[in-house]
């Protein structure tokens, strides 16, 4: 089944140092053909835009990623998905700083401005996230938001997801659907993953125009009762 378009729908894609280039550059080109706007987003430390290079363990080649949006400074609530890359991106985008002249404490992996803004992501159900292999690390320092849903994810990472009290399963096709959740274990699933994240934006779709027309079809006789 080919998925419909997206109808310029805006997916926010989380990106940091160390990100894998053909993932992403099938974020860019898949997402085109589904009409759908994509926005790179990451930390820009005050700075007007942000240079990101990727990993280059398998290639001597390294790639660059120009991110003009500093997610601080967006409404999640602006978008259909959220998607954290993959690789070691999300490990990055955990970093935190603790207040002036104060020790680091364990509370404190929570303050994470990346990890407060996919909380925020997780707190809508109208918005689809998703997380392709290591990206659920992103997730790790608020373990509330992980316990009981059904993932899958890189089995290098996957004691650490574990202990957010996760449900793993091990799909066949890499890609694990938990309602607003979608997750994949490698990059090497990443159309399958953008496919799923696809479907289950129309779904939300479909069952928000359903709400909706049921809001606006008032029987007559309500009508007059009220009147």
């Amino acid at each position: 089944m080919i998925p419909r378009s997206l109808g310029g729908k805006k997916i926010a894609i989380l990106v940091e140092n160390l990100f894998i280039p053909e993932e992403i550059e099938c974020y860019k080109k898949r997402f085109e053909e589904l009409r759908a706007t994509v926005h790179f987003v990451s930390r820009l430390w005050d700075k007007p835009s942000a240079r990101f290079v990727s990993d280059s363990w398998e290639s001597e080649i390294s790639h660059t990623l120009e991110v003009q949006i500093d997610f601080q400074h967006i409404d999640v609530n602006d978008y259909a998905a959220v998607i954290m890359t993959a690789n070691y991106t999300s490990v990055r985008l955990r970093y935190f700083e603790p207040p002036s002249g104060s020790p680091i404490s364990p509370e404190q992996v929570r303050t994470s401005p990346a990890v407060q803004f996919y909380a925020k992501a997780m707190a809508n159900p109208k918005i689809i996230k998703g997380a392709l292999c290591h990206g659920l690390w992103l997730m790790t320092p608020m373990p509330e938001l992980l316990q009981g849903r059904r993932i899958i994810c890189h089995e290098v990472v996957l004691a650490d997801i574990l202990n957010t009290g996760v449900i793993y399963v091990p799909s066949p096709s890499g890609v694990v659907v938990d309602n607003d959740l979608v997750t994949g274990r490698s990059k090497h699933e990443v159309e399958p993953f953008i496919d799923a994240i696809t479907e289950q934006i129309h779904q939300v779709n479909s069952a928000t125009n359903r709400f909706s027309m049921k809001k606006t079809n008032i029987p007559v006789s309500a009508i007059k009762k009220a009147s």
